[in-house]
């Protein structure tokens, strides 16, 4: 077991305001975690810290061993899976699924002139099929459905193996049997001792997948809780966070609210 991210007092302040931070954060290669809180909690810039794309104001972070601020973030960012909407806007519009999947090898978005062997595109087929979309192969990117799309992110985030995986918000859009699919697939994903460790972003405890480990949970940038999820998914934590009485409920490993 080893440390994939270590933040040390990390504050992330825009002009005179803290939106993210005081926060102290320890994650080993073993986690499953989940971040949750309401809009405006911080989640997002948690999340871009977690994956090279900003800096803190102050504190330390240390990623995969690495001491941001000093090694190259390129290099760094090799190491990392991400799966993000907002990356969706960038891939070729005749982007066709097995590309976008296998493009990932080489951290690229778009097929250019680059070269795949056989390894590269076997491992990339199996990675669509463990998502359920091998069949999709060749279809054009931009024409799936939301769901089907979120699955070749996936696919593709895995592409480079990486030692972390990043989801934001991997159920947001699907209906109730997209959502359902998705969180079975991240529960066999999340059994398996050689996957990476794996942080996902969510709005809903709904969508906590089975074999989740631990949970984070913020409010106004700062930590309500953390730890095991057990012990933060609870009906007076989400009650603090969300600022109305929330009943917590849990059934085999997953996690439902309502307000009471």
């Amino acid at each position: 077991m080893s440390a994939i991210f270590e933040f040390d007092n990390v504050i992330v302040r825009r002009g005179e305001k803290n939106i993210l931070g005081p926060i102290t954060w320890l994650v080993n290669s073993d986690e499953r975690w989940v971040i949750l809180g309401p809009n405006g909690a911080g989640k997002t810039t948690l999340l871009q810290l977690c994956a090279t794309l900003i800096h803190p104001t102050s504190g330390q972070i240390k990623i995969l061993g690495e001491r941001l601020g000093r090694v190259d973030v390129f290099e760094l960012r090799t190491r990392i899976g991400i799966t993000s909407s907002a990356f969706v806007k960038d891939f070729p519009d005749d982007e066709i699924v097995m590309d976008v999947v296998l493009t990932a090898a080489y951290a690229m978005l778009g097929r250019w002139q680059e070269n795949y062997d056989l390894w590269d595109e076997s491992r990339a087929k199996a990675l669509l099929t463990a998502l359920g979309v091998r069949d999709l192969g060749e279809r054009i990117f931009s024409s799936l459905s939301e769901g089907e799309k979120k699955r070749v992110q996936i696919a593709r985030a895995l592409m480079a193996d990486p030692e972390l995986l990043l989801l934001d918000e991997p159920a947001s859009s699907l209906d109730l049997g997209g959502r359902e699919d998705l969180l079975q697939r991240l529960e066999k994903l999340a059994s398996d001792p050689y996957s990476p460790a794996t942080v996902i972003v969510t709005h809903h405890i709904e969508e906590i997948p089975i074999g989740t480990t631990h949970a984070l949970l913020l409010k106004d940038g700062e930590v309500i809780a953390q730890g095991s999820v057990d012990r933060v998914i609870t009906s007076a934590f989400m009650t603090q966070a969300y600022g109305l009485p929330i009943s917590v409920q849990s059934d085999g490993g997953r996690y439902f609210a309502r307000a009471i």
